[in-house]
């Protein structure tokens, strides 16, 4: 099975999740791909079978460039028959915006056709022992679902 990770990261915080996650993809069997949203075609998820996406939310919810772009960019793709994760990190501190990005994603995967393995994982700010706990079983979710 083929994973391509896809992150976007201002502080660090969601690179390392992506890291983690990586690491635990690769433990489960997992031929993983990991990249920056930045330096990454949307249309790279057609080649892998688990589509993840790691975001951010600043603010009060609104994308920045390189996530609109992307975003744009994954809206004219059909994912039928894929797979997809979503994670992120935002900051209680503003509410209803908390990990918006996050459930934006989510939804648009929905709407072209992909199929969610596991639910969203988010976190405050930094990926605390809670985080990783929580990405660590959602590794081992998408490895108990796809590696039959």
């Amino acid at each position: 099975m083929k994973a391509k990770i896809v992150y976007a990261s201002m502080t660090g915080n969601n690179q390392d999740m992506a890291e983690i996650l990586e690491e635990d993809l690769l433990d489960q069997g997992f031929d993983v791909d990991n990249s920056d949203i930045s330096f990454t075609d949307p249309s790279e998820y057609l080649d892998a079978d688990l589509c993840i996406l790691v975001t951010y939310t600043y603010g009060g919810g609104v994308m920045t460039d390189e996530q609109q772009d992307f975003y744009d960019e994954l809206a004219e793709l059909d994912l039928s028959g894929k797979y997809f994760a979503v994670m992120g990190s935002g900051d209680t501190t503003y509410g209803h915006a908390f990990c918006q990005h996050v459930f934006d994603f989510e939804k648009l995967f929905k709407e072209k056709g992909a199929i969610e393995i596991t639910a969203p994982v988010t976190c405050q700010e930094s990926p605390d022992d809670e985080a990783i706990q929580a990405i660590d079983q959602a590794a081992k979710e998408m490895g108990d679902k796809l590696n039959d």
